[in-house]
């Protein structure tokens, strides 16, 4: 057999060059990566992969990069920006998760990867160690620590609620609002579960922190975020971030009633009152109203007891002090007694007194001689005054000169006597004086008084009539004495 012909010898030739009966051109890098790709979207156009979350890194695009590995083997993945927008949770590193998509290559570096359509976490166990890794995050952050916690106020005027304004929820805490204390409730509707919910929860809070406290609608006093029970990926929402991080940064005291009793979410750590039900935290909000009636009437009650009290002790102490008094009649029976003993001495004294004068009046022998004899003592006694007409005469002038300086002094204080110098007097509508302009400007007329008469007149401005005609003035009467004078006792004696 003869041997084949080849140019420029074998396989080992410099130059690249076609063997007979060879019908396949060589292919450039491009051609092969484009078959590769179309090849492997073909066949892996839809696939699902489970595995844990490493690398994972956020573009300033927005796109999402990262890994998914498992014990033997490593993928890249990529989220497009759209894709990421719509996750319910941050994605980390060690997070276990469930990637759907498609498996595509990347020319660039002859590598295949998964484009994600949807990421989502693998069981309840790594969505709680997800949690767990962000409760533990924030913790340290200090937002759920204790100090923080503010006191509800004791009767909030207004209260918001955060909650689906369709479900039970927003019904039942109405209903407990009512029952208990009716008061203003204002509700900020909003997704409680699905994607945007956490976005809107957190917008609400945050809205109802950023209203004033005297606009049209006032800020709240008290928040309740609600929401009803479920499972933990419906109650999802109330883990985020964002959700947590609006409650901590709130001005208004919050209270976190989201699910049931046994259900527990990040929002209830960093609420300052965490309420096991909805209902319940309708309870918290405000006090029972007929409670609140009892108690001041109660307080009250006391109130009027208190102030009672000392009089009661007071009265019993008077009467116990009263008892112990002795009666008036025991009291007056030794005077009376001794009155009765005065009155008896009293009248032996009388009797005795005029019976002896009785008999001083027996003994006295009255006669003319006798009253002859007085009449002419008496005489003799006066006689030895000596009056002259000198005593009366002083007495008379002195008493005409204290009169006459009551007089000049009475001239001097008269208030009309100014009149005659040219002086006026200036009188109200009441005949009351006048003494300034201020005053005088307030009356409607006046009145002045002059030596020869009085004038009536209007102050300027004034809607008074014009000036009156002078009158006469009243002269002052004449003084005069209470009683007719009488003649005084020679010596002095009124």
């Amino acid at each position: 057999m003869a041997a084949p012909d080849f140019e420029d010898g074998g396989s080992g030739g410099l130059v690249a060059r076609s063997q007979r009966g060879d019908n396949a051109e060589p292919l450039t890098i491009t051609e092969v990566s484009g078959l590769l790709k179309r090849t492997v979207e073909e066949r892996f156009g839809f696939v699902r992969l489970r595995g844990e979350l490493s690398g994972v890194k956020r573009a300033a695009s927005g796109h999402v990069y990262l890994c998914l590995k498992d014990e033997g083997a490593v993928i890249d993945g990529v989220m497009w920006r759209s894709t990421a927008q719509r996750l319910s949770f941050a994605p980390e590193d060690g997070l276990e998760v469930v990637a759907s998509g498609k498996l595509t290559t990347y020319p660039g570096r002859s590598k295949y990867q998964i484009v994600i359509d949807r990421l989502e976490v693998a069981g309840e166990g790594a969505l709680l160690a997800l949690l767990e890794k962000t409760r533990a995050r924030l913790a340290a952050e200090g937002l759920f620590a204790p100090e923080r916690k503010r006191p509800l106020p004791f009767l909030p005027r207004t209260i918001g609620v955060v909650t689906s304004p369709t479900g039970a929820v927003i019904r039942d805490i109405l209903h407990r609002l009512a029952d208990r204390f009716p008061s203003h409730v204002v509700v900020w509707p909003v997704l409680v579960q699905g994607q945007g919910a956490a976005e809107q929860v957190a917008a609400a809070i945050r809205g109802f922190g950023a209203l004033p406290p005297d606009g049209a609608v006032a800020r709240p006093d008290l928040l309740i975020v609600a929401r009803g029970g479920g499972s933990i990926e419906d109650l999802w929402s109330f883990n985020e971030e964002a959700v947590v991080r609006a409650i901590a940064d709130s001005p208004v005291p919050v209270i976190s009633a989201v699910g049931h009793e046994t259900d527990t979410t990040l929002a209830d750590h960093a609420a300052d009152r965490r309420a096991p039900t909805p209902t319940a935290a309708a309870e918290m909000a405000v006090p029972v109203r007929a409670e609140l009636a009892a108690a001041v009437a109660d307080y009250g009650l006391r109130k009027r007891r208190a102030i009672l009290r000392p009089v009661a002790i007071g009265r019993e102490r008077l009467e116990a002090r009263a008892q112990r008094l002795p009666r008036a009649d025991a009291l007056l029976q030794p005077q009376a007694q001794k009155l009765d003993e005065l009155a008896e001495r009293l009248r032996r004294g009388l009797a005795d007194r005029a019976g002896r004068g009785r008999e001083r009046l027996s003994e006295l022998r009255l006669s003319p001689a006798v009253l002859r004899h007085a009449l002419r003592d008496a005489r003799q006694r006066l006689d030895a005054q000596r009056l002259t007409p000198m005593l009366p005469t002083l007495r008379l002038q002195r008493e005409r000169e204290r009169f006459g300086a009551l007089e000049r002094l009475h001239l001097s204080l008269d208030p009309k006597a100014p009149l005659a110098r040219g002086f006026v007097l200036v009188k109200d509508a009441r005949g009351d004086l006048v003494r300034s302009r201020a005053a005088a400007a307030g009356e409607p007329s006046l009145e002045l008084e002059f030596a020869d008469g009085a004038l009536h007149v209007a102050p300027a401005g004034s809607a008074g009539g014009r000036a009156g005609p002078a009158r006469p003035a009243k002269r002052a009467p004449k003084p005069t004495n209470a009683a007719a004078p009488r003649q005084e006792d020679l010596f002095g004696r009124e």
